[in-house]
């Protein structure tokens, strides 16, 4: 029988903005496990699959699948078909999760859609402006018009959590230029919003962080190695860093370790990493490892040490 103390999220709320696939579908999943009723958004749905030509991904992973896996783990999955640039979609939503449970305890900013977008290693004069815009207005813009409006519901009662998923820590992006302009800028930009969130939120008894997974192991990661997760070491022999990467559960379980914590305000306004908070609070990923990507990029990678990952998973 499960108790309490095996679910310590049961009767909370969690909106996770973006959670078709990857970070957001872990992240959902792993909230779902430790009992909470969350709403998986996103826009692809069996019914409906945005291609490229419509901005999406042309992927076959849906938000149903996803509130599917998060009441397979134990909690109530709730798949809502919505677009974040869109503000009328956004205030709808959150209307329907008053309606439904008159009470929102944790938004996950995780919406995010910018891999096709982005002109690896390009100088801004030569990087599409249309795809930089399109960009950030995925990575930044979204998470503005969600926090608009969730968060209304959300301080309604004290201690509720924003998390404010991106890629890197305020330390490691501060000393490194990330790949383009338009990447850098929806990188770092995350880690600010969780700054101001943690302002404004603090007087209503919130808390905000910024988290950041590791090298993700997500479906469109796997497909691009051509591997899967069952044979994922099998990439290392092309990208042999690659063996401290992680799967989306782990920074899931840091979400949902955060969100059990009674004493998470001491977290607010700060840059957290998965790998950071396993060693804190004591999870695991699903092979019962930790990887500590983070010190290992600056530590192994960086300085162009040969790939091991002994002492950092």
């Amino acid at each position: 029988m499960q108790t309490t103390q095996d679910r310590p999220l049961t009767g909370r709320v969690a909106l996770v903005a973006g959670a078709t696939r990857g970070a957001g579908r872990g992240i959902a999943v792993q909230l779902g496990a430790a009992g909470a009723t969350v709403y998986a958004t996103g826009r692809t749905t069996r019914a409906h699959r945005p291609g490229r030509d419509q901005g999406g991904y042309d992927r076959p992973e849906t938000i149903e699948e996803t509130a599917e896996l998060v009441t397979a783990a134990g909690g109530t999955g709730i798949a809502v078909q919505v677009d974040h640039l869109v503000p009328e979609q956004v205030a709808a939503l959150v209307g329907r999760i008053d309606a439904e449970q008159g009470r929102l305890d944790v938004l996950v900013n995780d919406i995010w859609g910018g891999e096709f977008l982005a002109e690896w290693d390009k100088p801004v004069w030569e990087h599409s402006l249309d795809d930089g815009l399109r960009l950030l207005r995925l990575a930044i813009d979204t998470h503005l018009i969600t926090s608009r409006y969730a968060l209304p519901l959300l301080i309604r009662r004290p201690g509720g959590l924003v998390v404010e998923i991106t890629d890197g820590t305020a330390e490691y992006n501060a000393e490194h230029y990330r790949l383009n302009v338009y990447y850098d800028l929806a990188k770092v930009t995350p880690i600010r919003l969780a700054r101001s969130w943690a302002h404004e939120l603090r007087v209503h008894g919130g808390t905000a962080i910024a988290l950041t997974p590791g090298w993700l192991r997500s479906e469109i990661m796997l497909d691009a190695f051509g591997v899967t997760e069952e044979n994922w070491r099998d990439a290392c022999a092309l990208q042999p860093h690659f063996v401290i990467s992680e799967t989306p559960h782990f920074v899931g379980r840091a979400v949902a370790a955060l969100a059990a914590d009674p004493q998470r305000e001491r977290w607010t306004g700060a840059s957290l990493s998965s790998g950071g908070l396993a060693q804190v609070y004591g999870f695991t990923d699903l092979d019962g490892s930790a990887p500590d990507a983070w010190r290992y990029l600056v530590e192994v990678q960086d300085p162009g040490k040969p790939a091991d990952a002994t002492g950092y998973r």
